[in-house]
């Protein structure tokens, strides 16, 4: 990723990204923000689609400033957000759920960026080339170097848009359930599950070359 050293440390405060609602858990801090969207592989982006909101799940990268997504050419939304509308995306992880002694303040731990801004389009072919790279190669570094490289004709069916990380706010959970105080001697228990994402091993493809198969 770009280096961003010389930038401020926490992102400016908009009016859309002000956090209102549990304001101790937000966050505009530039490392932590990075870090949220670098540890993702997927985020959700939504945008008003021929007067209607849409959204939809898609894997995304980030260089510097600026995080991206594609998709086919003719997405309706990835065409809506490229003809001008601005998009807002989403990205989650879930860490745990919280268990409190009462219904009302079970939560979760969580890690979230919420982006706004309007999308740019990549359009010159060497820029839709490395953000492919780019892409595969968050997926496994040293894949890009493995595989067959996209061809004039998919270069040309797939969008790939940049949003400015600009109006940004990260939103973070951490710690025990709280529960009040005259629900702490309830006999149940407390605490929290936590949750991690962890890869299986590796299934052969059906059509793999024998002399390949783990």
């Amino acid at each position: 990723m770009s280096d961003t050293t010389a930038l401020p440390a926490q992102y400016e405060v908009h009016p859309a990204t002000k956090v209102v609602r549990g304001p101790k858990r937000a966050s505009y801090d530039r490392k932590l923000v990075h870090g949220i969207i670098d540890d993702a592989l997927i985020c959700h982006v939504g945008t008003i689609v021929n007067g209607r909101p849409s959204m939809i799940p898609t894997a995304h990268w980030r260089v510097g400033e600026r995080i991206y997504i594609h998709g086919a050419s003719k997405n309706r939304i990835l065409a809506a957000i490229a003809n001008g509308e601005e998009a807002c995306l989403c990205i989650t992880h879930l860490d745990g759920l919280v268990m409190a002694r009462s219904a009302f303040h079970h939560s979760a731990n969580y890690r979230s960026v919420v982006i706004y801004g309007k999308g740019e389009i990549v359009t010159d072919p060497e820029g839709k080339m490395e953000h492919s790279r780019l892409f595969v190669e968050k997926l496994s570094k040293g894949r890009w170097d493995q595989i067959r490289h996209p061809n004039e004709q998919e270069l040309k069916a797939t969008m790939f848009l940049g949003f400015d990380l600009n109006e940004v706010s990260a939103k973070v959970r951490t710690g025990d359930p709280v529960d009040d105080e005259e629900d702490y001697g309830l006999p149940v228990w407390a605490g929290v599950l936590p949750c991690t994402n962890v890869w299986g091993d590796p299934v052969d493809d059906s059509r793999l070359d024998p002399a390949l198969r783990r």
